[in-house]
């Protein structure tokens, strides 16, 4: 180790590198500072080489990198070494570190001519943007196909449940007319019942493509969660039969929510049905709520961050498998055999959960059940009358007297159904075809005790006749009517002085609501 030592270290025999400068100050000073600077810059070279494979672990030739890094680095210490050896001559350290560097560089010059065809093979930026912009039209193309398909199928389950429903109509139709015919028009009575059943199901029908689409007309109360579960437990535990334990897991929720009670009622009938029929052998739901907080999620860019109540709706049923739940929300896709479901039960709810702001989640694997959690944006204030409150009110109103009223609408058929109905409760009604005649009475001054008006109507729109006449008359009773809304009446005020009324309707119901919206209005006088 001695001799070693002495060859590497041993400057008896050796003159400096200044030597041959001839301790010139300005030659010795010039070398030494660019020497320094030199090897500075190769130290700091290696290590962003270093923080570049450490943080792109997704490069194509990180073994490349580290060897670009070694050799650099060994380029450093060879110019720090001269900077040393122009005082000292340590050569022999030079030399075994000029050994290193030219195996170095000779293994990375090899290494880069062994892939020098690979780096040749990558794609240009320009290919990179040809090859992204074929991505995303293939991408749109698929998505375009995908799109025709759910509406070919959307289109193939529409024309099943309508022509299925027509069929009972038309057929009832007949029936009526040969019994007519033959004098016996006490006998039309079970084809009377199997038309009203089959408009009943065609409206069921439509009010669900509706929540699918987003384009239902909702009319959002203040909601208790608990309170609307807990009513909801006699008609679930009837639902659900003696072999479906009913586990309510409530308390845990301060919140209120603002939706649609009804709609958020027959979301989890509709759930709890679904999860009766995954339980065929009896089994365990739970229904549990509870305030949550939900901040951004880059792996989610649909969820908004803020309050929300979760309203999860669990069974330990049979499950279901990574193929099914990518379809569950598509409408019309059902794994029921067929006649026992319409495959329109979770798109409806999915439908309505996101037109009233939220979300909707599922868990479920086979053999370990399902889990279906509703997030609805929640509030710590009430700001409207809670929906209790309001039933109550419907439920205790007492008749009032009816006077003069306008009715618009623009389809004559139904115009005078309405019209012959309220007139049957003693009602003066001024008939209106389109929304530019309402307008027209409104402005007459005359004494109004009501309007009734159908929201989509040529001209001035329903939405804005109302408005009209609650600037004109603040405390007018108005009744809205209404097929399809879209989006004309998300935003309206419903006071306690306006009601919405969704087709179809039959004429008691019309009758009812134009009685309650007359007892408030007497009541508030």
């Amino acid at each position: 180790m001695s001799a070693l030592s002495e060859w590497l270290f041993g400057v008896d025999n050796l003159t400096p590198h200044g030597f041959c400068l001839l301790w010139e100050p300005g030659l010795i000073w010039l070398f030494a500072i660019s020497d320094s600077l030199i090897a500075l810059a190769y130290f700091s070279i290696p290590l962003a080489l270093v923080i570049i494979g450490q943080r792109r672990a997704d490069l194509v030739f990180r073994p490349l990198l580290w060897l670009f890094a070694a050799f650099i680095l060994l380029c450093g210490a060879t110019h720090w070494l001269d900077v040393l050896t122009l005082w000292k001559p340590i050569y022999g350290v030079q030399g075994i570190v000029k050994a290193a560097t030219g195996l170095a560089s000779l293994g990375t010059s090899i290494a880069l001519w062994w892939w020098l065809p690979s780096f040749l093979a990558l794609p240009s930026p320009d290919q990179l943007r040809r090859a992204n912009a074929a991505l995303l039209e293939s991408e749109e193309r698929l998505a375009h196909a995908q799109k025709m398909e759910a509406i070919g199928q959307l289109t193939g389950g529409i024309a099943h449940d309508f022509n299925n429903v027509l069929q009972v109509v038309i057929g009832s139709l007949g029936v009526i007319e040969r019994q007519l015919a033959r004098g016996r028009a006490e006998e039309i009575g079970p084809s009377v019942a199997a038309i009203r059943k089959a408009a009943s199901s065609a409206s069921n029908l439509i009010d669900r493509l509706l929540a699918f689409s987003r384009r239902q007309t909702l009319l959002p109360r203040v909601i208790e969660p608990d309170r609307l579960v807990v009513g909801l437990e006699d008609m679930l535990r009837r639902t659900l039969g003696s072999g479906v334990e009913l586990d309510l897991r409530l308390g845990r929720c301060r919140r209120s929510v603002v939706c649609d009670p009804s709609q958020l009622e027959s979301a989890l009938l509709n759930l709890a049905i679904n999860a009766r029929d995954a339980m065929p052998a009896g089994g365990v739901l739970e229904i549990a709520t509870a305030d949550r907080r939900l901040d951004a999620d880059p792996a989610d860019p649909d969820l908004t961050p803020g309050d929300y109540v979760e309203i999860s709706v669990k069974d330990n049923g049979v499950g279901m498998s990574r193929e099914v739940l990518a379809h569950v929300f598509e409408p019309f896709f059902t794994t029921k055999p067929t006649g026992r479901g319409t495959g329109l039960g979770l798109s409806q709810i999915y439908g309505f959960v996101k037109q009233s702001g939220g979300f909707v989640r599922i868990d479920s694997a086979p053999g370990k059940g399902t889990n279906v959690r509703l997030y609805l944006p929640g509030r710590d204030q009430r700001e409207v009358q809670p929906a209790e409150a309001i039933a109550e009110q419907k439920q205790g109103c007492p008749a009032a007297p009816c006077g003069k009223m306008l009715l618009v609408e623009d389809q004559l058929e139904v115009r005078m159904q309405i019209a012959d109905t309220l007139e049957e409760m003693g009602c003066e009604v001024i008939e209106a075809d389109d929304g530019n005649a309402g307008l027209k009475v409104l402005e007459s001054e005359q004494s109004l005790c009501l309007l009734v008006t159908d929201v989509g109507l040529p001209g001035v729109s329903g939405r804005h006749l109302a408005e009209a006449a609650r600037a004109a008359h603040p405390d007018l009773p108005i009744l809205l009517i209404t097929g399809y809304a879209g989006k004309s009446l998300d935003s309206l005020d419903l006071a306690s002085n306006i009601e919405v009324l969704r087709k179809p309707f039959t004429l008691e119901e019309l009758t009812e609501r134009v009685r309650i919206l007359l007892s408030r209005a007497a009541a508030a006088e």
